[in-house]
This record gives C-alpha cells, structure tokens and sequence, in this order.
C-alpha cells in the first residue's frame, strides 16, 4: 500500500483516493453477484475489510498498468472493479467446498490472499491422501512420536521450539546493539530473555487466536443469517485465513509456516545466485499465514505429506512470482509489493493476459473467473447449493451418492 501511495501519482498520474471509490465499486459488484446466485452460481460474500484495502492498492496499480488504453476515470474505475468484484466473489467461492469440510459445516469460507491456493493445492493433497490399496494417508494428529519427541505433539511447545529456532536464529544475526537502536529491547536487558520471551509470546498469542476462533465464527455466522436470509439467501461470509487455525491440528499452523519459510528462503538464494535485478525480503506475513493455511487445509485432505511439501512450493511461488510481477509494472522501485500467493501467481497472470491483449484480454479474464462457479455447479448440481444452505442435508445427500 505504501509503494502504491508513493508510486501511482507519479507513474500514472492518479491519486491514491481513488483506490477507496475502487473498492466500494467492486464490493457492490460481489454483493450483487451473490445476490443473483441463481445465474451467477455464486455464494460467498467477501467481508475481510483490511484485505479488501490491500487488495484494491494493488490491483489498481496493476490494471493501471496493463490497460493503458483505458483513459477514462469512469472507465478505468468500471472495468478494475468488475474484475476485483470478479475475484472476490469466485475467489471466496471456491473455498467453501474446502472449507466446510474442514470445519464440518461452520457456515463461513475464506476471503484472504490465498483462495484460489486454498481451492488448488486442497484438490493436490486430496490426490496425494488416497494411498495405496485404499489406505489415506496418515494426518498430523494421528502421529505419535517416541521418546523425548513426544514433546512435539503438544502444540503449545511445538510452536515455542520452533520460533525459538527460526526466530531466535533472526534476531541473533540482528544483534543486540540493533534491537536496543531500534528500541526493541533496553540496554540493561538480557539478549537471551529477550529472544526466549519474543518467541514465547508468540506462541501465546497464536494459542489465543486458536481458542478464540471457534466463538467468533459462532457469533459470525449466527449475524450474518440476518443478511443472508433476507438479501442474499444462501450466502456465506468470507473471513480472514486465521479464522481456520481453529479447526484441524494445530501443529499444522506450525509445520505449514517453517516449510513455507524453507521455500521462500530457497528461492531467495536463487533469485541471488541468479543476479535478478529484484531481491524479494521475505514477510512475515505471507510466510506465516500463506503457508500456514495451506498446510491447514493440506493436512485435512492429504496429511503430513501434503502438509509440509505443499507450503514448501507456495513459498517458492511466492518470491519468483512476487520478483517477476513487482519488476515488470515498476512497483519493486517504489519498495513493495503484495506478496501472498494470489497475487503472486493468479494476478500476474491475469495482467499478462490484459496486457498482450486489450479488451479481449480483459474479457477474457472476466469470462474465465465467471466460468470457475459454473463449471463447479455442473459437477455437483443438487448438493451445490445445499452445502452452504444445510451441511447436514448435504453430508447425508454425499452419503446417499
């Protein structure tokens, strides 16, 4: 958002309040979307309101940038909303499936930066969970270590263990003359408390948002039942990818960040190696909640397996895509791009698309995002709905099929 704010007037000439009008356009493209589900297919509102920020920041950036032909404000406004609504809409859609098997039926699906990754690699660890002679695949949960490795099944100290490891390996290269400039930590302080206490805290705080999560979903979807059943019948809200750390194995959140981490690192040694005339930093929060998420979901559908090899790939999907598109549109000048998985391998697409191809590349890419719920509807066409307007119908519809 700060590369877009630094970036956007003085490469094209616009101001950044635009991205405002930007995304109240295309939250009332998605809302009606789902309101006319009969013909879009469509089920999921998108209501993560930090990320919609992010989001418009940058794709206003981006379709600035491959549309140049669109000189009109209306027009430019029109066509960026019709495709962030698009998104939002078919992105958040192809979550629920994963998600309510996840949860058993919680009544929400996921509207973050990861959805069609969510929907992609849930679909691969299903592939890789069917063993052989029928046998699926042995899951987080199900694992019991020997020994002093017992400790791991614990999630509370699996965690602790390995942010100290990742975490504390970080801030020991940092230093402490560093932490106490930047005051992080005062000079009387002890260096080894202070990682020992970092890193704990974090695994409090993640401990906290797991218990916490499974009451705000209650309290959730009991409210938006109000919405849904009297504008947007059959609808589901779309939350944050922290809201799924509430359901699976915890020990997935870890697993999924440490392998994702392994990744992005690998792929920053590459991209050295390789001279690229971009060097991604990895963040923590694509690190974190990308991968974190995946493995959630992976875990569910595939196992351990699934749960550590596919983070491991959306880490390096991560940092090539991320370097590729923030140097081809100029945002790597201005200091940042946003870097989660979404935006690092579906949206570059879609700007190559448009960018080779002008309005046809621009209804292309409309097209291909509306035909997503279609063809997922012609594959289940009595249980479609049903999944999200009663799980337990749908559980005995799947049992009877």
């Amino acid at each position: 958002q700060n590369a877009v704010t630094a970036g956007v007037e003085e490469v094209f000439g616009k101001a950044f309040s635009q991205v405002m009008i930007l995304l109240l356009i295309a939250f009332i493209v998605n809302i009606l979307l789902v309101r006319f589900s009969k013909f879009t297919k469509l089920r999921a509102l998108f209501t993560t309101g930090h990320v919609q920020v992010q989001q418009s920041s940058t794709a206003y950036w981006l379709i600035l940038f491959a549309c140049p032909f669109l000189t009109n404000n209306t027009a430019i406004l029109i066509v960026m909303a019709l495709i962030l609504g698009c998104y939002w809409a078919v992105g958040s859609n192809v979550t629920i499936k994963p998600t309510q098997e996840l949860t058993d039926g919680a009544g929400f699906c996921l509207a973050h930066q990861q959805m069609f990754a969510i929907a992609f690699f849930s679909w691969i660890a299903e592939k890789m969970g069917k063993g052989k002679e029928g046998k699926k695949a042995k899951k987080i949960e199900d694992l019991e270590l020997p020994g002093f490795m017992s400790i791991f099944n614990e999630n509370m100290v699996c965690t602790s263990l390995l942010m100290l490891i990742f975490f504390g390996a970080i801030l020991v290269i940092l230093g402490k003359d560093y932490l106490v400039s930047a005051e992080f930590m005062s000079e009387s302080e002890s260096f080894v408390f202070y990682i020992i206490k970092v890193c704990m805290n974090f695994a409090v705080y993640l401990a906290i948002l797991q218990l916490g999560v499974r009451t705000f979903v209650t309290e959730l979807t009991a409210s938006f039942q109000g919405i849904a059943n009297k504008l947007l019948p059959g609808s589901i809200p779309g939350v944050d990818c922290a809201v799924s750390y509430g359901f699976g194995s915890p020990n997935a959140v870890p697993i999924g960040f440490l392998s994702g981490a392994v990744g992005q690192f690998l792929a920053i040694g590459i991209l050295i190696l390789a001279k690229s005339p971009v060097l991604v930093i990895a963040g923590f929060v694509p690190v974190f909640f990308d991968n974190a998420t995946i493995a959630v979901y992976a875990n569910n559908k595939g196992g351990l397996k699934a749960a550590i090899i596919l983070p491991f790939i959306s880490g390096l999907c991560q940092v090539f895509g991320s370097a590729f598109i923030a140097y081809w549109v100029g945002m790597a000048s201005y200091g940042g791009y946003l870097g989660m998985w979404d935006w690092a391998v579906v949206w570059p697409a879609m700007t190559v698309v448009m960018k080779y191809l002008g309005y046809i590349g621009i209804a292309i890419v409309v097209v291909a995002l509306l035909a997503i719920p279609q063809i997922q509807y012609r594959k289940e066409k009595e249980g479609y709905f049903l999944m999200t307007e009663d799980y337990e119908a749908y559980k005995q519809y799947k049992g009877k099929k």
